[in-house]
């Protein structure tokens, strides 16, 4: 089970939402980014630039240069602002005269963060995997074969989300490519340790007592495929072509596999032990699936802060939690199984 599929942003996140309306078979309108084209826009930055951007121009506060805004980005952001706002004093509502720059909306700047709802979310997601990871480190013995298989579970999810704050923070072309690979390598991960959750091929007699060789080939091979997709993947990305839809495609098909594996798993796992908390993982893959629908609503931020992207990232926060308790619950029982077996 993996809780961010994807970390897709404005105009380029609008590829791997299409890819996303035909995995749910929803239909999502797709409109260009029209602002950074307006006249009126590109008058004020053009003035802007000249008045403020030369050696008398006006300073930019210490905090915005800690964050490398600089004067030409400093024009961008305020023009937007003002060209939406003369855009709302002059349609009507019902017209919706907010549009997007550069594939963002024109958001408020809090301490010079870009999308400041985003990164706190996603603050929120970082805590939710750090006290999973304490609790899986105070409930969970050492001895139990998959500890370690859970930890890095948060580590992983960890790194994600501080690259998520990060590209939130402030948008560049690396702090880009570092979220979408950390998230991808978090997808990855999470099918990886569906996998060996889910068929147990941490056990060396998975196979039979008389083949335990064999359980550890296939752990094996599973462990070098999983490595060697992620760094083609990444390769591709990086050496070849940058492709957004791709990228999108690859992380939804795996979180599909991957939430479609864990919600057999619950139906399996409560009809044998019939209790409710075996079917915790698919409650949750619903959950992830609902939050992530709001992606498909793609609406001007609440407040300039709050956007769909932002709420989506605000939903994953308790199932996250969820399903770390999920996991100590699963490797408590399982190990009160070998001792009642012993």
């Amino acid at each position: 089970m993996h809780l961010m599929w994807w970390s897709g942003r404005g105009a380029r996140r609008r590829h791997g939402l299409t890819v996303f309306s035909l995995v749910l078979l929803f239909v999502s309108p797709i409109s260009a980014s029209l602002g950074d084209r307006l006249p009126e826009f590109k008058s004020c930055v053009k003035d802007c630039k000249e008045v403020n951007c030369g050696s008398d121009g006006s300073s930019i506060p210490l905090h915005h240069r800690l964050l490398l805004w600089t004067c030409p980005s400093e024009c961008d952001y305020t023009c937007q602002h003002i060209t939406t706002n003369h855009r709302l004093a002059r349609d009507p509502p019902y017209l919706e005269p907010i549009l997007q720059f550069h594939g963002k909306w024109p958001f408020h700047r809090f301490l010079g963060m870009q999308e400041p709802a985003s990164v706190l979310f996603s603050l929120f997601n970082f805590l939710a995997h750090d006290y999973g990871v304490r609790k899986i480190k105070e409930q969970i013995p050492a001895r139990y074969p998959l500890r370690h298989y859970y930890l890095w579970f948060g580590y992983f999810g960890m790194a994600s989300w501080v690259f998520s704050m990060l590209f939130h923070t402030r948008d560049f072309n690396t702090t880009e490519k570092l979220d979408y690979f950390a998230a991808g390598a978090s997808v990855m991960y999470g099918l990886y340790f569906a996998a060996i959750r889910i068929f147990r091929l941490d056990k060396p007699d998975t196979f039979g007592a008389s083949t335990k060789d064999t359980s550890a080939t296939v752990l094996r091979l599973w462990t070098y495929l999983c490595s060697s997709l992620y760094l083609l993947h990444i390769g591709y990305l990086t050496f070849i072509n940058f492709d957004y839809t791709y990228n999108m495609a690859a992380n939804v098909a795996l979180g599909v596999i991957q939430n479609i594996l864990w919600t057999w798993f619950s139906v399996t796992r409560f009809r044998k032990v019939g209790r409710l908390w075996a079917a915790w993982p698919g409650l949750i893959v619903a959950w992830i699936v609902l939050a992530m629908s709001l992606e498909l609503f793609d609406f001007p931020p609440w407040w300039g802060m709050v956007d769909a992207h932002a709420l989506w990232h605000l939903g994953t926060v308790g199932p996250t939690i969820w399903w770390y308790s999920f996991l100590v619950k699963d490797a408590q029982d399982d190990l009160q199984t070998a001792r009642l077996k012993a």
